[in-house]
This record gives C-alpha cells, structure tokens and sequence, in this order.
C-alpha cells in the first residue's frame, strides 16, 4: 500500500517571459483552498490524500491543471465550485469528473 491513497498536484509554475502558466490564474490560492478543505473534511493525513504544490506539469495552455495520482487523473479547474467537485466526487467518492477532465 501507498502512504497516500490519492496524492494531487497543483501547477503552481509561474512563468516570467509572458507565457501561459497556471499561477497567473490563481493556482496557488487554489492549492491552498484544496489542502484547507481536504484538511477540514478529515481527507488529509497518511493512507488518506495529500495536496501539494508542483513546479511546470507542461500543460498550462490548457488552463490551470491538477493531477490525481495514482490514478493519473488530470483536471483544469475555473473556480472554487469545480475544486470542490473535484474533491466530492474524485477525493471522496472516487468518481472521475469527466467534464473538468483534460
């Protein structure tokens, strides 16, 4: 068994020449609200789930993503609405959110 159930990964890259990156659509707020709800429904912690943040996943032109290990699970999200959809139906029940998939 794995220490952690489902590890995700938010993109948190922050580019500096002007291309697109998942920080200047607020990855990092979005991270911390992940890790603060997770932590809050009692979803954190060994043999449960981890929320960290990543360098470049190389997919920000398709919009701020997040990756669901071990599942290889990969989402965009917009707001806090579709993370916690993610966390509900992905974390919770482990129902891949098709409409937020990329």
């Amino acid at each position: 068994m794995s220490y952690y159930e489902r590890h995700v990964f938010f993109c948190c890259n922050q580019r500096q020449n002007g291309e697109a990156c998942c920080n200047d659509k607020g990855a990092s707020a979005m991270r911390d609200y992940a890790k603060k709800r997770v932590k809050d429904l009692g979803l954190s912690g060994p043999g449960k789930v981890r929320v960290n943040q990543a360098g470049c996943l190389d997919r920000c032109e398709e919009g701020p993503c997040v990756v669901v290990y071990p599942d290889a699970v990969w989402y965009t999200y917009v707001d806090r609405t579709d993370i916690d959809e993610i966390i509900e139906e992905h974390l919770k029940a482990g129902r891949v959110v098709e409409r937020l998939r990329i």
